[in-house]
């Protein structure tokens, strides 16, 4: 136990080669799979959400070192676990319909071509050493639910409790004026499906007030407490990151959708879907509508499209445009989902695209890189304007 405790200590690990048979050029033509020549940068780069930003610098100065990619990623991920006020990753992360905080991550190792994944854990709150450990320690990829909450504590982690008082009241307010649609009923996918005729906004936010009065929501946190039940955060984290040696690695970690079905698992926890890396070619990850990348694969699909010689930001627009044709381009259904790509290719060319170029809030999508400077930049947009929240608002409760 002494061995697997000392994992805790440390995120570094020793690298492990692997040997494998050489293909021969007529199989590489004959597969149409054969990864572009693809220079090392000259000088590190990492791409991640905005929320990222405050840590790339130490994450780009283990770059700087020599240090390991995956190191690099997870230090940008756990400092989100970290933190209560993130609401959506880690500790303090907005529970599902029973207020319980469950816990989702993945990640690849790009020089080792390794992959671990969790899902659905509780009690555990940096999920992202957690899929590290699965990696590091076991011959699978991913471990989930209690299973997982018991490999976790074999490994030395501590279980602690994930739902602060704030993020408590928040689902407590949610519970109370918005919980009787949730995620029940027929999705977007169903071709029955009709969107709902929405309430007056001033009388819900009303009545969401007087409810948060008496939960005893401070006055100055009532309004973000609203927004946080009306405006879906979509929130997670992901990080990819290839340094001067053109080594990636890739990380994405969550709570995942508030207010979920219990055991429920989106993107994130998902290899090529949330978070997929390719050492021969790049590295992608997402934010946003998990059930609809799923079904795009998104992060492989990117990454493939490199291979195929597009750029990061075709082969980002190329995956958007596959969203939405999983509804035929029916613009009254794709205003329900969202979307943003981290794309970092091995030569260190980078791109964020998302599926709106604002959020519901009037704010421009953007997403943080560093490649010697730590910035936000503006992503490119696949269509103008805003997604409006899933599920849409039910009719009003009775007071």
């Amino acid at each position: 136990m002494a061995s697997r405790r000392n994992f805790l200590s440390s995120v570094l690990f020793g690298s492990a080669s692997l040997a494998l048979a050489p293909r021969s050029l007529s199989q590489e033509k004959a597969s149409g799979n054969k990864p572009p020549q693809l220079s090392p940068p000259s000088h590190p780069v990492l791409v991640t959400k905005t929320t990222g930003l405050h840590s790339l610098d130490a994450a780009y100065k283990i770059l700087q070192d020599g240090g390991d990619t995956l190191d690099a990623a997870t230090i940008v991920c756990k400092a989100q676990e970290d933190d209560p006020n993130d609401t959506s990753v880690g500790l303090g992360g907005l529970p599902n319909e029973d207020g319980v905080v469950e816990l989702d991550c993945s990640c690849m190792h790009g020089p080792t071509r390794r992959a671990g994944a969790v899902g659905a854990v509780k009690n555990i709150k940096n999920v992202s050493l957690l899929a590290r450990a699965v990696m590091d320690h076991t011959g699978h990829v991913m471990l989930v639910g209690d299973e997982a909450e018991a490999f976790a504590v074999k490994m030395g982690f501590t279980r602690e409790n994930l739902l602060t008082e704030r993020s408590r009241k928040i689902w407590l307010l949610w519970k109370e004026t918005m919980s009787g649609q949730g995620w029940w009923g027929t999705g977007l996918s169903d071709p029955n499906w009709k969107a709902p005729a929405a309430p007056s906004r001033t009388a819900l936010i009303e009545r969401m007030q007087q409810v948060a009065a008496r939960l005893g929501i401070a006055p100055e946190e009532r309004d973000l407490s609203i927004d946080h039940v009306l405006h879906r955060s979509h929130g997670t984290i992901h990080c990819s990151a290839v340094n001067t040696r053109g080594e990636m690695s890739g990380m994405t970690t969550t709570s995942g959708l508030e207010w979920k079905i219990p055991g429920r698992l989106g993107d994130s926890p998902i290899i090529g879907a949330g978070c997929f890396t390719d050492q021969d070619v790049g590295s992608a990850g997402a934010t946003g509508s998990g059930e609809q990348n799923i079904r795009v694969a998104g992060a492989h699909t990117i990454v493939e499209n490199m291979r195929r010689g597009m750029s990061p930001q075709e082969a980002g627009m190329d995956a958007l445009h596959r969203l939405t044709r999983l509804y035929n381009d029916d613009m009254r259904k794709v205003r329900y989902i969202d979307m943003i790509y981290y794309i970092l290719r091995k030569d260190g060319a980078f791109a964020g695209v998302s599926l709106w170029s604002h959020s519901e809030k009037g704010k421009r999508r953007q997403y943080a890189v560093h490649d010697g400077r730590a910035r936000l930049e503006d992503t490119v947009a696949l269509l103008q304007g805003n997604s409006i929240e899933w599920p849409p608002i039910p009719e009003l409760p009775k007071s």
